[in-house]
């Protein structure tokens, strides 16, 4: 069996993996659709922070950062 899985091209490698974990095309497609729209989402939202001025940096006006202790 090692001997086969050497001779496989990696595509159909991988194919067979997910075929062994029941997953189907439609089903990684999907998956693959979410994520990125959850991508272009996130990528939205920053440059929605990014355009929109911030509350602090309003309230600041050039001030110094100020020191917080941990303990």
């Amino acid at each position: 069996m090692a001997s086969d899985s050497k001779s496989k091209k990696p595509c159909c490698l991988v194919s067979e993996l997910l075929e062994e974990t029941g997953l189907d095309r439609e089903t990684l497609r999907t998956a693959k659709r979410q994520v990125l729209q959850g991508m272009v989402m996130l990528c939205q939202w920053q440059l929605e922070r990014m355009e929109r001025p911030s509350s602090a940096a309003a309230r600041d006006d050039g001030k110094r950062a100020r020191k917080v202790t941990i303990d």
